[in-house]
């Protein structure tokens, strides 16, 4: 078949490198006027990294291995400590953070040269019988036999499907950076992640002397941001134990990164005759579990999966993904949507979860790691 993927980011290009080898022939089409090269880090869980093993791209030599996420409080109190090698130990795959630029760079590799077409903004898209068209905003279309909607947040795909107010803004927002910090935590394999009642910040070592670190306030929607966001975030965190207060300070203005959390309601069928969608575009969540990149990669994975089997109408196919793929990231969504990195838990409860709770939990958010146990 011949399919159009709109949106050239993570979902875009995983999703072109697993139909790409189930033997269609496809193409992207991105509103940026080149690869982009900015964000911050992600973690890759080990369904993550699964997935991507299949679609052919390693994560060797970028980004840093995490093997243990300890929960602290603002006082610096061990609240609870997860031991995510075990995880790594179950399904053969680390979980690593990764600079996205690093990740977008290998999931590109070995693609077509022309393969994306980049400063195309798709304006709206329309299918008569078995064909797909995507307009876009210099007044072009590109015709397919099926269109996948790796859009993101802002989705065109989504709300010519769903219409528009489908994603409503949750109750927090994230000030995030990647930078150099020197600190102790820089070059371990160890994440923390810190809440008290002024919010939390979560520190994540991610390879070659970089931290991830970022801070989450509550926040309600229209709410202004502040004119000075570092002075405001050393204002409200910079009296936490260490080393919340050495981060503040060699953290800058131009590191500085904010985004506001949202969510929609996953639908058991998100996609309509001959249209799909994958990513953010069909699960918007708040940013609490760290599974967002890894529920997109889920979801090219399974869709390579569905449209490589022969004989069945393509419709039949984009529902059967759908469905697959439903139970998995709905359990996400939900719990994601409580925002549990915001949790005050107090600490001699939080120690009754085992430490391995996140090995079984990872088995299910996803449809890679429990095809593989099947």
């Amino acid at each position: 078949m011949d399919i159009l993927v709109i949106g050239a980011g993570v979902g875009g290009l995983a999703a072109a490198r697993g139909l790409l080898a189930a033997g269609h022939r496809v193409r992207l089409y991105d509103q940026a006027p080149a690869r982009r090269t900015g964000g911050k880090a992600l973690l890759v869980w080990s369904n993550g990294n699964a997935v991507l093993d299949d679609l052919g791209v390693s994560l060797e030599g970028v980004g840093a291995r995490i093997d243990r996420i300890d929960a602290l409080t603002s006082g610096g109190r061990l609240r609870t400590s997860m031991d995510i090698a075990h995880a790594t130990d179950r399904y053969g795959f680390p979980t690593q953070a990764v600079p996205r630029r690093y990740l977008l760079e290998r999931l590109a590799e070995g693609l077509p040269d022309d393969i994306v077409h980049y400063g195309l903004a798709c304006r709206s898209v329309t299918q008569d019988g078995g064909r797909v068209t995507a307009t876009f905003a210099d007044g072009s279309t590109a015709t397919g036999d099926v269109l996948v909607g790796a859009d993101g947040h802002h989705s065109v795909v989504r709300r010519t499907l769903w219409g528009d107010g489908t994603v409503r803004p949750a109750t927090f927002g994230t000030w995030q950076g990647l930078s150099p910090i020197d600190i102790d935590i820089t070059d371990t394999t160890r994440h923390l992640m810190i809440s008290g009642r002024e919010g939390a910040c979560g520190l994540m070592p991610a390879g070659k002397g970089l931290l991830q670190w970022w801070f989450d306030v509550r926040r309600s929607p229209g709410d202004p941001r502040p004119a000075a966001p570092l002075a405001e975030l050393r204002r409200r965190f910079g009296h936490w134990a260490s080393p919340v207060p050495e981060v503040l300070a060699a953290a800058t203005e131009d590191d500085l990164e904010f985004f506001g959390h949202h969510w929609n309601q996953v639908r058991k069928v998100w996609g309509e005759g001959r249209i799909t969608l994958v990513g953010d575009a069909a699960h918007t969540m708040p940013p609490t579990l760290g599974q967002g990149a890894n529920q997109t990669l889920e979801d090219a994975w399974v869709l390579g999966r569905e449209l490589a089997e022969d004989g069945d109408d393509p419709e039949v196919r984009l529902r059967a993904y759908e469905k697959a793929r439903y139970p998995h990231i709905s359990l996400v969504s939900r719990l994601a949507k409580r925002n549990p990195a915001n949790w005050r838990v107090p600490p001699l409860i939080a120690r009754l979860v085992p430490e391995t709770y996140q090995t079984a939990m990872l088995a299910r958010f996803s449809n890679r790691l429990t095809a593989a146990a099947g």
